[in-house]
């Protein structure tokens, strides 16, 4: 049998599954997002996805002696800022954050064509231009780089003042790197990768085709998630490797490749030697089962990190930690310290089978990443960087509060059953004595098992207090006074369908008593909360709009308050059209 290029694309068409980047933008990332464009020393890249969120209460927080740090995220070879989305959905309450999809990938434009732009140099210079375009350099504003794979050397590059095009290495104040890559390449096999990249692109894609055959149960999406992995994973890793650009990933992939100059590698990967030149806080995190990047070379990274063999590590739950205590000291009135230059500390953990190289975007480990990092920036960078320090210092002076106190304390907190799939629930307040996420898991945890949070903002409670105690968060922000939009309820019913598949295996799988909920808040959970469980409702459970509306109400007295939303329910079931969308 022979394999052509037509084959390809039929096998391509079969399996297309949301492959267009821009189409499957999370709402956090698009909205966060401009097209600019940049020019480095190199080269002009003319229209680059930059995702850019300003912590939403950074004037309200301590600036002396600079702002809390920007957190830079760094996406590895074929991948885009999309891959972040979880954890930004984690650490955009706590921090400032950019990212940006690297030229040809994610939505970026694939231009300009010549190689020598997507060299390693080349790209960390380009990351150096839109960093400094970003940060807040007048006020002394640190950053934290996170990187994937990949992304991870780039971030050494950038930390490390070997060959600076900004004074940007002496503003990092840590470094994390996921399934990070240490970088080790003889002679010999860049001689032979090189000659790879000699077969025609053609060739290149008709192999990727064939890689991908079985679609999310392909070679190519096991390698990545692996086989054993949820359904979830599998459909991202397929959307992720279908939209990376062949011509783009063997530009990048060259260019990642060492020059070698009598017997002495320069340019490229970070190498070890890039490595074991950092000195600030790392935290390096593998996945046992990746098999991209084998998680062994998370210990030859932290082998020549090391500064003392009797700084070890103790395992704790199959995550490693560093057993050393070097939490940054709190200043004067319980303010952390925001150190110029913290103190150097090697941090590193392997996740537990079945992670893997897709472990930063997989459900499954999602939260604990989330959790791990957020602990990292906290404990070692700054107690600035902890969102419970952030609202326990904003809730002071009622910066970071409820936007109406007296009217959010006489509204029920939690609805009766709708629909045999939802309560809507009020937002929950981290300094309340009721409603608040300690407190509401030991009353609710036996009933609402996931809670999906559809406020734009960033919530008034810290969402890690649910997740310990075994409720799941789920962030999917909409606009307040208006209703949501055709995209915004599409994802919300997806959102709602795969919670829903995971909590009916839970539920068999631990015995739960039947009941169990999902949990919906805006701010006082009428309006938007009550307009999407509607929408769901009539989609998915057989309701009529009247039905979807009336439910709600008598589980919520009052129900949907504004009547624009209500309208808008009765149009868009009604199944006539105008004029204009006919």
């Amino acid at each position: 049998m022979v394999w052509t290029q037509q084959d390809s694309r039929k096998l391509e068409c079969q399996l297309t599954v949301d492959a267009d980047a821009k189409s499957t933008d999370p709402p956090l990332i698009e909205r966060g997002s401009s097209i600019k464009a940049y020019t480095t020393s190199r080269a002009t890249y003319p229209r680059l996805r930059v995702f850019y969120r300003r912590h939403q209460h950074a004037d309200n927080l301590p600036t002396s002696p600079a702002p809390v740090p920007l957190l830079v995220f760094i996406h590895g070879l074929g991948g885009s800022v999309a891959m972040f989305n979880p954890l930004l959905t984690s650490l955009t309450p706590i921090a400032s954050c950019l990212a940006v999809d690297l030229p040809g990938c994610g939505v970026s434009e694939f231009e300009p064509r010549d190689w020598d732009a997507y060299s390693t140099d080349a790209l960390v210079e380009l990351l150096e231009t839109v960093i400094e375009d970003h940060r807040d350099a007048a006020s002394g504003q640190g950053v934290v780089l996170i990187g994937h794979s990949m992304g991870s050397s780039l971030a050494a590059l950038l930390a490390n003042p070997r060959k600076p095009t900004t004074a940007l290495h002496e503003h990092v104040l840590g470094l994390v790197g996921i399934c990070p890559t240490a970088g080790q390449f003889t002679p010999e096999r860049v001689r032979m990768l090189r000659a790879a990249f000699y077969i025609p692109e053609f060739i290149f894609n008709l192999w990727r085709a064939w890689d991908r055959r079985g679609g999310l149960e392909s070679p190519s999406v096991h390698r990545f998630v692996g086989a054993g992995a949820d359904s979830e994973s599998k459909r991202l890793q397929y959307m992720y490797n279908y939209q990376s650009k062949s011509p783009v990933w063997r530009r990048m992939a060259w260019g990642a490749l060492p020059m070698w100059s009598n017997g002495v590698p320069s340019n490229g990967l970070a190498a070890l030697d890039v490595w074991a030149g950092l000195d600030l806080p790392v935290f390096l995190v593998g996945g046992t089962d990746d098999q991209v990047v084998p998680s062994e070379e998370v210990d030859e990274i932290v082998s020549v990190l090391a500064e003392k063999k009797s700084e070890s590590s103790l395992e704790t739950n199959g995550v490693t930690k560093s057993s050393e205590d070097s939490t940054p000291a709190n200043g004067a009135a319980g303010l952390p310290c925001l150190p110029q230059h913290p103190k150097k500390v090697v941090v590193s953990t392997k996740l537990p089978s079945p992670a893997g190289h897709g472990l930063l975007y997989a459900p499954p480990t999602v939260p604990i990443l989330a959790g791990l990092i957020s602990d990292f920036l906290s404990t070692h960078v700054t107690g600035r960087l902890s969102l419970g320090w952030q609202l326990q210092y904003l809730c002071r002076d009622g910066k970071w509060d409820v936007k109406n106190l007296e009217k959010w304390r006489n509204v029920a907190p939690v609805s009766g059953p709708i629909g045999g799939v939802f309560r809507a629930i009020k937002t929950l307040r981290e300094v309340d004595e009721e409603h608040c996420p300690r407190v509401f898991v030991q009353k609710w945890g036996g009933i609402i098992k996931d809670v999906i949070d559809i406020s734009h903002d960033n919530p008034v409670y810290n969402p890690r207090g649910l997740e310990e105690g075994g409720m799941h968060y789920h962030k999917y922000g909409t606009l307040s006074k208006v209703p949501p939009n055709e995209t915004e309820i599409s994802g919300f019913v997806d959102l709602v369908d795969k919670i829903r598949a995971d909590q009916k295996e839970q539920a068999k799988a631990k015995g739960w008593d039947d009941g169990y909920a999902i949990g919906v808040h805006c701010h006082y959970g009428f309006n938007r909360t009550g307009f999407l469980i509607a929408c769901y409702l009539v989609e998915r459970c057989g309701f009529t709009a009247k039905e979807a509306i009336e439910a709600f109400a008598k589980a919520r007295p009052n129900g949907i308050r504004h009547e624009h939303f209500r309208d808008r329910l009765y149009v868009r079931y009604s199944g006539v059209k105008s004029d204009s969308e006919a």
